[in-house]
């Protein structure tokens, strides 16, 4: 997949790969949060050819308790489990996309890498890129795929927990990310999670400025910019409010050359359940 981009391929370059004759797996990520059900509705109304739908909550997500978050790390067996019988397994080159601004298939793209899973990608645009550019779509369920066996190699580096950002609050060498848009992240607003404002010292990167104004990606060059002034030798750990907007920074990290930075997953709703966490708004 030749392009100035490591992990987000084109239009063209999907119609090529369903042309070829390796194995391609599209992931249909919808979701509309608050919304349960709306992915599977748009998927089937209408999806790329051969797609299958992996929902936010029911499969990327696990079930939400006191702790961990809106949306907690996925119980690793049952996805395994669930990314074989979609015929993945560790070799199979996987294009996910969603309508939400790479959001949802960024998320998608995280866990699959940190099941050690290379060959996973996101398409550029969306779904509606590719129903604007005339490409076909299909209302048909995905057939039934050849089972596989995922042998997944879980990335534990990739990951931190609340308890690591406790302890790096106020560290030099440590970089805290804020994806959320700047009026939550300086609690001015906050309509999701009950306390509002940041974690102390995080810097403020909101996620959709990953994109250009045609609601493409940036080029890397252009991403490496939006990071200016993060040191090669910081750490990097990146949240939002439930760790899934998280991702596209993450993205957008890996593609200006940082594919060391590190995802809180529990992020803001986390945080904010452990009730002796600092809290800060304002802007640092």
């Amino acid at each position: 997949m030749a392009n100035q981009h490591r992990y987000i391929v084109s239009r063209e370059q999907v119609m090529e790969k369903l042309e070829g004759k390796e194995p391609v797996v599209l992931a249909d990520c919808r979701f509309q949060l608050g919304q349960s059900h709306s992915g599977q509705e748009a998927y089937a109304a209408g999806h790329l050819p051969g797609a299958v739908y992996f929902d936010l909550e029911e499969e990327l997500s696990g079930p939400v308790g006191e702790y961990g978050g809106r949306h907690p790390m996925p119980d690793l067996g049952v996805l395994v489990l669930k990314l074989g019988e979609r015929g993945i397994d560790r070799e199979t080159t996987v294009i996910a996309y969603d309508d939400q601004g790479g959001a949802m298939a960024a998320r998608f793209w995280w866990l699959l890498r940190f099941l050690g899973h290379e060959k996973v990608y996101l398409l550029d645009g969306g779904y509606s890129g590719w129903v604007e550019a005339g490409l076909p779509v299909s209302t048909e369920p995905a057939a039934a795929a050849e089972p596989k066996v995922f042998g997944a190699r879980v990335q534990n580096r990739m990951l931190v927990v609340m308890e690591d950002v406790r302890e790096r609050l106020e560290w030099p060498g440590t970089v805290l990310i804020d994806s959320r848009e700047p009026k939550r992240y300086r609690g001015e607003e906050e309509a999701i999670d009950k306390k509002a404002g940041h974690i102390p010292g995080a810097q403020n990167r909101f996620w959709k400025d990953n994109l250009g104004t045609d609601g493409l990606w940036l080029s890397p060059e252009e991403l490496k910019d939006r990071f200016d002034g993060i040191y090669p030798d910081q750490e990097i750990i990146v949240y939002c409010g439930s760790g899934v907007t998280a991702c596209p920074n993450l993205l957008a990290l890996a593609e200006a050359g940082r594919e060391d930075a590190k995802l809180y997953l529990g992020s803001w709703s986390d945080w904010i359940s452990h009730g002796e966490n600092p809290v800060a708004t304002g802007e640092e």
